[in-house]
């Protein structure tokens, strides 16, 4: 049963009962509307009481923002969020946001409280891994443009009537140069691991020399390997686990899906690497996956979690005392040998599956921007210039 009560010129109050409860009470469900007229008012209770009767109603003067993200969970991001996104959501919710925000109301968050979480993940003792120094500004704005997804979707339901979040500026992301090894650094790297296993000497070979994706990589199965004409063709990666299995997934962007070509020395260790692969295949016949077989697999023939290249290779470099960069970085080097060599952006930036030139030129925009440099001072070697001071006047 509804009910609509005018309260004031332009106020009225909706009511819908939804039955009882255990002790014989009735359970009513109310909200106050602004119409214009009686009719105006009608029609909002006719969509508030199937809100009601559908469960889909959330009374906003008793939901804490802690409380809604349930609501945002079950109704929005289990949906719409990949996996791994959803599972950094939930990382930052429970490290940056819900311990500052979450017992407010949510129709009483205020873009200052906003404002000033964010200015407090800016300063000194931010971060919570034990190191001095301040979060990244890509935290930072990671962290406000989760609170900008979950509050849209409550303005989205009519839970509140604006997005606290959209009152503030969004942080402003520093981009720092990637950390990269030169050409001798890449020598004494790979002098070291030869001493390594094949696996993990042939996917640093790989990340070198391609430029894949970590995800890329331990999602690259010999299927998508043609040994014929010495490419790789990137069609699928791994980024998360669930329940012990690898969830493989198509690359997001259509340039993400690429065809690359080997050198020819990496060509023919690949082959090698698959001969040896073949052999360790074979004896992983009562254990391994068999509905693929991937060019970097464990003891179990089956795919690695996208971490342990990152951990192996964190290991192998204080090993050895070598300078310490990500894995990611592999690929950051990649790129910057190949600028440095002259190559075109638009050659690599297909190769490392950009979504246009444009990411290319913002991500090494400082490393194209020596090589310009280079470029033109190739002109001195061509051109003899004379001074003022030595030229000859040409009347003499």
């Amino acid at each position: 049963m509804a009910n609509l009560l005018k309260r004031g010129a332009d106020s009225w109050r909706l009511t819908v009962n939804v039955g009882k409860n255990a002790s014989g009470k009735y359970i009513r469900q109310g909200k106050t509307v602004h119409c214009r007229t009686k009719k105006e008012a009608e029609i909002e209770l006719a969509k508030f009481q199937i809100e009601v009767e559908a469960g889909a109603y959330i009374a906003p003067e008793k939901l804490t923002f802690y409380a809604f993200i349930d609501e945002w969970q079950e109704k929005y991001a289990i949906k719409e969020l990949e996996t791994k996104t959803l599972s950094l959501y939930h990382r930052v919710l429970d490290k940056r946001i819900l311990p500052v925000i979450g017992h407010l109301r949510l129709d009483q968050v205020k873009p200052l409280h906003i404002a000033s979480l964010l200015s407090d993940l800016g300063k000194e003792g931010s971060r919570q891994d034990g190191k001095e120094g301040t979060l990244s500004s890509g935290t930072v704005q990671y962290v406000y443009r989760v609170m900008k997804n979950i509050f849209s979707r409550a303005v989205e339901w009519r839970v509140i009537k604006s997005n606290p979040v959209s009152g503030v500026k969004a942080p402003k992301v520093v981009h720092k140069e990637s950390e990269v090894y030169d050409e001798e650094e890449i020598q004494v790297l790979f002098q070291a691991i030869q001493h390594e296993p094949y696996h993990w000497r042939m996917m640093i070979t790989l990340a070198l020399t391609t430029g894949l994706r970590r995800g890329e990589l331990v999602g690259l199965e010999w299927k998508h390997v043609d040994l014929v004409q010495g490419t790789i063709h990137v069609k699928q990666s791994i980024s998360v686990f669930i329940d012990g299995k690898p969830i493989i997934k198509e690359p997001k962007t259509k340039k993400s899906t690429r065809k690359i070509n080997l050198s020819d020395a990496v060509w023919a260790e690949l082959k090698d690497y698959y001969e040896f692969c073949k052999q360790e295949w074979d004896n992983l016949v009562e254990i391994r996956d068999n509905n693929h077989f991937f060019v970097f697999f464990n003891q179990y023939g089956k795919a690695f979690y996208p971490e342990s290249p990152y951990l192996w290779f964190r290991g192998f470099l204080k090993k050895h005392k070598l300078r310490y960069i990500k894995f990611h970085d592999l690929r950051h080097t990649s790129a910057t040998l190949l600028i440095n060599k002259g190559v075109h952006a638009k050659i690599i930036s297909e190769r490392l599956g950009h979504a246009n030139i444009t990411t290319t030129m913002n991500i090494y925009g400082h490393v194209l921007a020596r090589a310009d440099k280079e470029a033109a001072n190739t002109f001195d070697q061509i051109i003899t210039f004379t001074s003022r001071k030595e030229a000859k006047n040409p009347s003499d």
